[in-house]
């Protein structure tokens, strides 16, 4: 087993992946990653997907891939092919530098001259704007004040002098002389409650009841470490969380759906759902799928 081999193998394990995990996860075959593992990168289709599994592997297991490539860069086979093919590549842009330059000077030429003439009109329309706005104020200061003065009486009419300055009160059923407000009643909000359904293979399923958004809490205890991950949907679904937490530290995020959880060292972490806790587990590593639950399940309450 070469020493790359070694790194990626020990990392996996730490994290508590089989092969079969990561082949889930990275959509690479398992004998590719065996092979990767072995160093034996002839099983591999070619010295390009070589460097991309190693990549996406140390990536999913944690680690850096820019460091692994300049740690084992002598263990890596060297991408001679890919190299001679993007020289090819290259000679034929060097022609075309000077057409690309004067093409270059002409196009910024034409934008400094839009966008003098772009200034220019908003200048333009903004003069023309208060010009108009001045004609309108000088028509309104002309208009005469006594047109809205009622040229009988002097006086303008009030609608509310024939009712007496009394003013009726119609409640919600059409009756008259009630003015007491109606106060809804306020909705009853319902208690969040996990129920364990299976475990298949490695995964603890619960289901979770509202079926709405919940706040996942993981906390992990002063000075320990465990690793944490949080994904929405699978196993497989888009990262939240990834990363070794060092406690005293609380995680926590408000997600809605079916959440994945892949927590290690659980002895010292406590995993909440909504003030909820999960129960605790002998297991190292121990993974959760929680999902809103179908009706006629029964559940643990919350406090």
């Amino acid at each position: 087993m070469s020493e790359l081999g070694k790194l990626l193998r020990k990392a996996r394990e730490e994290r508590g992946y089989s092969l079969d995990d990561v082949q889930d996860i990275t959509k690479i075959r398992k004998r590719y990653l065996e092979a990767i593992e072995e160093g034996d990168y002839k099983v591999l289709p070619g010295t390009f997907y070589a460097r991309a599994f190693v990549k996406n592997y140390a990536e999913t297991v944690g680690l850096d891939a820019e460091e692994v490539f300049r740690l084992y860069q002598r263990e890596l086979p060297e991408p001679a092919a890919e190299a001679a093919v993007e020289q090819l590549i290259v000679k034929p842009r060097r022609a075309s530098v000077r057409s690309s330059d004067r093409w270059s000077k002409w196009g910024f030429r034409v934008l400094m001259w839009s966008f003098l003439l772009l200034i220019a009109a908003v200048i333009y329309t903004y003069v023309v704007n208060q010009q108009d706005g001045s004609d309108k104020k000088t028509v309104d200061n002309e208009t005469p004040i006594t047109d809205n003065i009622d040229s009988g009486t002097g006086e303008a009419e009030n609608p509310s002098d024939s009712t007496g300055g009394q003013e009726d009160v119609t409640g919600a059923n059409g009756e008259t002389g009630s003015d007491t407000p109606v106060i809804p009643d306020e909705p009853e909000v319902q208690q969040t409650t996990l129920t364990f359904l299976e475990k298949s293979g490695s995964v603890e399923r619960y289901a979770v009841t509202p079926g709405d958004t919940h706040r996942y809490e993981v906390e992990v205890a002063d000075g320990k470490r465990s690793w944490v991950e949080i994904r929405t949907g699978s196993r497989t679904g888009e990262k939240i969380h990834y990363k070794e937490e060092k406690g005293p530290v609380v995680i926590s995020y408000e997600l809605s759906g079916p959440v994945f959880l892949n927590i290690g060292s659980t002895r010292s972490v406590e995993i909440r759902i909504d003030g909820v806790v999960l129960p605790d587990g002998d297991d190292n590593v121990r993974r959760f799928l929680i999902e809103p639950e179908t009706e006629g399940a029964a559940g643990i309450p919350g406090a």
